[in-house]
């Protein structure tokens, strides 16, 4: 099913090369035939997934490169399958997306966002480093051309400046995986492009040199959030970006920085994670009030939505490196939370803007008059990035605030304080963009005159939609994927921290339930 899911794009792409350009009603069916194929084989992957087990699950373990040991690793755990399954779920979005916005060049921008898939769903499956680099640095080429083929009138702009930012953390990075690799042949005598070799191996680097090859992993993943303050690629690329290129950049591409914080921040380098922790809290919380104060001022829809992104991922780098089971399992499933309520934010945006030709938040104004089902709609989307309860935000929102609180690691409540403001300050714009849109009087003919949503637009919607109530009712059905991977993470980074003497203490300072508690000293005996 994994490698169904990976290749069904790939494949999908290159059948598009084939077909006519004049075709143009089968290259649009193709690529959404293809994408609801790869939809399928991810929500069969996500349903096979044994979830009790926090291994890595759905092996395949190819050889490629003998010299470097690099292999085609691929695999999935609790927090990967999420990830590949969000991704598989908003691409078909963005292909009927792009069915009436996309009106020039049709094939080739059918071909590079399968390719896009691909990449980022590689991403998420990688199980080696230089698989993993390949990829990271595929979906650069499809993404470069979304921005600066189909963008506005700085559309070149925002791609180069895309393009300088995440190359330059992707060279670094480079770097980082070069010398890990090389520290590995120093130690044991073998070169080793192996994950699962690595995240074993790495965490017994020397702090002197471990932090080093941290930074470089964490400066390429900072970028790709983006955290404060290498975030200024952000707003210049949603605004001059596509509908389907917000929607990508906003719904998929954030959730690749997430993860590389956790997967090779705090697997490989649990040490310099406790030693930088305070420090990335910081930058989260530095995010979370700079992004706010700039959204609340923002006249334009699309760069109020950008900096309100910037503000909401603080939050998860903090719930991260809180290094807590609340916190990083907050940082999970509100990661993937805040996919589906971005997909349906930026879809929202995408229409009206569609239909009046601007982006200025003050010609707008009563839109709920003559688009009530938009209204509603939207106004859901947006109360999920409030965090109200009864809707998926609130439950990611909770957790992290709460790993934020407990953590042992920062050992500060003034990084729970500052993350809880995010709140009070999402509440102001979203509300305020809300009023703006919906409420009030007409400002022109052309809001009096616009209609509401298609069939084809609410097709687009309703899946988003229907996850974001889901998972605010009943969040279980998508948390218990992660969590015992969590759980057997901040296992291994609490006996890295606190030792066998400590170790009791550390679990009381948790309130670790009892099972949890057994768990935890079984895997305390294992190491």
């Amino acid at each position: 099913m994994l490698l169904a899911t990976l290749f069904a794009p790939l494949v999908g792409a290159l059948a598009l090369l084939l077909v006519s350009r004049d075709a143009k009603k089968a290259l649009k069916y193709t690529s959404l035939t293809v994408s609801v194929v790869a939809f399928l084989f991810g929500l069969a992957t996500l349903l096979s997934f044994d979830h009790a087990n926090p291994n890595m699950q759905m092996l395949t373990m190819q050889g490629w490169i003998p010299s470097l040991d690099a292999g085609f690793r691929i695999g999935v755990d609790g927090m990967s399958v999420l990830f590949i399954f969000l991704t598989a779920l908003t691409m078909p979005v963005v292909i009927l997306a792009g069915f009436d916005s996309i009106k020039s060049q049709e094939k080739e921008f059918y071909v590079l966002i399968l390719l896009l898939e691909f990449g980022v769903i590689g991403i998420f499956a990688a199980l080696d480093t230089f698989l993993f680099y390949v990829f990271f640095e595929l979906i650069l080429i499809p993404m470069y051309f979304l921005i600066g083929v189909w963008g506005g009138e700085r559309k070149t702009f925002a791609a180069i400046k895309f393009f300088i930012y995440t190359m330059f953390g992707s060279l670094v990075m480079l770097i980082g995986l070069i010398w890990l690799g090389y520290y590995v042949e120093q130690t044991t005598g073998h070169f080793t492009t192996n994950l699962l070799l690595l995240r074993e191996i790495a965490p017994t680097i020397p702090l002197d040199t471990q932090k080093w090859m941290f930074f470089a992993f964490m400066l390429a993943f900072c970028i790709k959030v983006p955290l404060f303050p290498v975030h200024t690629w952000l707003p210049d690329v949603q605004s001059e970006s596509p509908l389907v290129g917000t929607v990508v950049v906003g719904a998929v591409l954030f959730k690749i920085g997430i993860y590389g914080l956790i997967r090779f921040g705090l697997e490989m380098f649990p040490q310099s994670s406790f030693e930088y922790a305070k420090v990335m809290c910081a930058l989260g919380a530095a995010a979370v009030i700079y992004g706010a104060m700039l959204a609340i001022v923002q006249t334009d829809i699309r760069r109020l939505a950008s900096f309100a992104l910037v503000s909401s991922l603080g939050t998860m780098v903090m719930g991260v490196f809180s290094m807590t089971p609340e916190g990083v399992q907050g940082a999970i499933i509100q990661t993937f939370n805040h996919g589906l309520s971005v997909t349906g934010l930026f879809l929202c945006l995408g229409m009206l803007t569609e239909r009046r030709g601007t982006t200025l938040l003050a010609d707008y104004g009563g839109i709920a008059k003559v688009m009530p089902v938009f209204a509603v709609l939207f106004a859901i989307s947006l109360f999920s990035l409030v965090g109200l309860p009864g809707l998926n935000g609130f439950v990611g929102e909770y957790l992290l605030l709460l790993g934020t609180f407990r953590s042992p690691f920062l050992n500060n409540w003034t990084f729970g304080i500052l993350g809880a403001t995010t709140g009070i300050f999402v509440a102001i714009y979203m509300l305020k963009l809300y009023n703006d849109i919906c409420f009030g009087g007409f400002k022109n003919d052309e809001s009096a005159s616009m209609s509401d949503l298609t069939t084809k637009e609410l097709a687009m919607l309703l899946p988003a939609t229907i996850l974001m109530i889901w998972i605010g009712i009943y969040p279980s059905t998508f948390m218990r994927f992660s969590e015992e991977s969590t759980k057997a993470l901040v296992g291994k980074l609490e006996i890295a921290k606190f030792g066998k003497t400590n170790y009791t203490e550390a679990l009381k300072k948790l309130h670790k339930a009892p099972a949890a508690q057994s768990e935890a000293h079984e895997a305390h005996k294992e190491h």
